[in-house]
């Protein structure tokens, strides 16, 4: 697809907190895999009130590649912010978002590009994924209250990527630091009729740290904000 305006074909997100020992082989590897795309591209880092030397190294990978942009959060949003961030600032056709932990392959690009040339949404999912016993109880937990707060909701398990006049026809008015943001804007993708299709991810062990995200209380108030959400669309 031809981008207009100089805008670039593809923005890809990578969000990080506390990521820095693997944030440059996280950005190397997604420039590598938008080059192979052979398209324009940008790659924009937000570093979300990071204290352990993120922010520094993200302003590093900027001066030492022209297509990447960095944006600093001067405290911690979490990833309702880091969303409405990448939302508001990307220039691309197209955007993407990657967690700067290592655990999703830069390689799903090229698995999406294609197709989200032909959709509104490509949304990823993970086949045959593989949890801790405590992990896989709170997901299935998580999946049925989930159901019970939203009867139909699309399948998305990690990356996806869209098409950004989206954002402009559709009214985003969820606030919160988690998931929120991104439910809304899949709920309202399709009741508003747009084209959504599903993609295999990968997801690779983290070589660095622990998750942040899977643990009751994350669950807890992801609900909490999807019940609110819930009501929010109704009206």
């Amino acid at each position: 697809m031809t981008a207009r305006n100089g805008e670039p074909t593809i923005t890809s997100c990578v969000f990080a907190w506390d990521e820095v020992e693997t944030l440059r082989t996280v950005v190397e590897e997604q420039l590598g895999a938008l080059r192979g795309l052979g398209v324009s591209y940008e790659l924009l880092i937000i570093d979300d009130g990071s204290t352990d030397g993120t922010g520094e190294e993200a302003d590093r990978l900027a001066q030492e590649h022209p297509q990447v942009r960095v944006i600093h959060h001067g405290d911690n949003r979490g990833l309702g912010g880091v969303y409405r961030t990448g939302f508001a600032n990307a220039r691309g056709v197209f955007v993407t978002f990657f967690p700067a932990d290592g655990q999703f392959p830069a390689s799903i690009l090229a698995s999406y590009y294609p197709l989200v040339e032909s959709w509104d949404m490509v949304l990823g999912h993970l086949p045959g994924r593989r949890d801790t016993m405590v992990g896989a109880v709170l997901g299935r937990i998580e999946r049925l209250l989930y159901r019970v707060a939203v009867s139909e909701m699309p399948r998305l398990e990690g990356v996806f990527m869209f098409r950004r006049e989206i954002l402009s026809r559709l009214p985003l008015r969820s606030a919160g630091r988690g998931w929120t943001v991104v439910w809304e804007l899949l709920l309202r993708a399709q009741r508003g009729g747009y084209r959504l299709v599903g993609c295999p991810n990968t997801l690779r062990p983290r070589t660095h740290g622990a998750s942040k995200v899977n643990n009751l209380r994350t669950i807890a108030a992801n609900l909490r904000q999807l019940f609110a959400l819930n009501r929010l669309l109704d009206r």
